[in-house]
């Protein structure tokens, strides 16, 4: 998950400065004014002027749910207390003998690599291999999840089980990155680092695994259920794994890229949710963050995909605003307002007639 800047629409990690970010941060459609009455004088024809009511009808319905949900927020007697940081143990080892990325032995962030992810017939299969171990680690990391659990256990679980079968934990040392495994908790948007905070009852937590194999990084990431979660929690993660699948519904050779944030966007606003701007997809292969640029919401943003290339799609909706913070561990990013938040990814492969998910859960 990499996070985009609307300033120069380079993409970086999410511990540049927030300064270089608005509101809305990247590039979207041009903005559509609506008239209830016309202009003196003019003439309109009936079709527009139904396809214009269609639209603020869906617009409305959006606000109307959202509003209705916040009405219902306000109601509850309990709150969600807000997330805490517990403490941060010590870096985990790999044995010397398993491969490791080239960014593992600096602590500054590599570039985001300008060539797509293509692969010739052995790429994919290693591909694969590594999409599908990752997939069986998130599969396992998800059993962990339950009340009084740390995230700081999940990591050690995730770290031991990868070692195990001979690959790097991706995040461990990438841009100083100390864990093994991202664990974002509630209104964590993404990049939790896993600490002693114990899993409460009702919370939502998002798993990030990668790791590295034979040379080919596997990227996937689900929100999990701790315990007794409440409906409107629920609805929130339904709803994100729908906007990811039908994002997929539509990847194949040819396909425009924005494409994917309008079929995202389009399904998030039927339920009042927002689309989180800055956090973005990317290309995925030999190496862990390249071109494409996968943005979630509606943009225009050209480009089209190819048969063969490897990328995420990994969208993150939220109850509220899409405004964020980041703490000074230059990773965790939180919804400003407090909001819930989730997201899902996949690792897919362009083919001629769609988009074959490699990390299927």
């Amino acid at each position: 998950m990499l996070m985009a800047s609307a300033a120069s629409l380079s993409f970086v990690s999410s511990f540049t400065d927030n300064s270089l970010f608005s509101s809305g941060a990247l590039v979207s459609g041009p903005k559509l004014i609506f008239s209830q009455h016309p202009p003196s004088g003019s003439r309109h024809k009936s079709k527009s002027i139904v396809i214009v009511s269609r639209k603020i009808s869906g617009i409305e319905e959006a606000m109307r749910i959202r509003r209705k949900r916040e009405l219902q927020s306000k109601s509850k007697v309990t709150k969600r207390p807000p997330l805490r940081r517990g403490e941060v143990s010590g870096r985990l080892s790999v044995p010397d003998h398993i491969p490791k990325p080239p960014y593992v032995n600096t602590s500054l962030l590599p570039e985001i690599s300008r060539e797509p992810q293509l692969h010739d017939s052995e790429g994919i299969a290693r591909m694969k291999a590594a999409c599908e171990l990752a997939a069986r680690v998130l599969d396992y990391a998800g059993t962990l999840v339950r009340p009084s659990v740390t995230t700081d256990e999940i990591d050690k679980a995730v770290h031991k089980m990868i070692i195990d079968a001979g690959a790097y934990p991706s995040p461990l040392g990438y841009g100083r990155f100390p864990k093994s495994v991202c664990t974002s908790v509630n209104e964590c948007m993404c990049h939790g680092i896993p600490d002693s905070r114990q899993l409460q009852d009702g919370d939502i937590i998002n798993i990030d695994v990668t790791v590295f194999l034979n040379g080919y990084h596997g990227d996937t990431s689900k929100t999990f259920l701790c315990g007794n979660v409440d409906e409107d929690a629920k609805s929130l993660v339904k709803v994100t794994k729908e906007c990811m699948d039908l994002a997929i519904s539509v990847c194949k050779d040819g396909v425009p890229f924005k494409k994917i944030g309008k079929k995202i966007s389009e399904h998030a606003e039927k339920f009042g949710y927002s689309v989180v701007d800055r956090f973005v997809g990317h290309g995925v292969g030999t190496i862990f963050h390249s071109e494409p640029i996968i943005i979630h919401n509606r943009n225009d943003r050209p480009g089209h995909m190819v048969e063969g290339q490897t990328f995420t799609i990994e969208p993150i909706l939220t109850m509220g605003s899409i405004d964020c913070i980041t703490w000074d561990d230059d990773w965790t990013t939180l919804a400003a307002d407090g909001s819930l938040t989730a997201q899902f990814e996949h690792t897919l492969l362009i083919t001629q007639t769609g988009a074959e998910v490699l990390t299927k859960y």
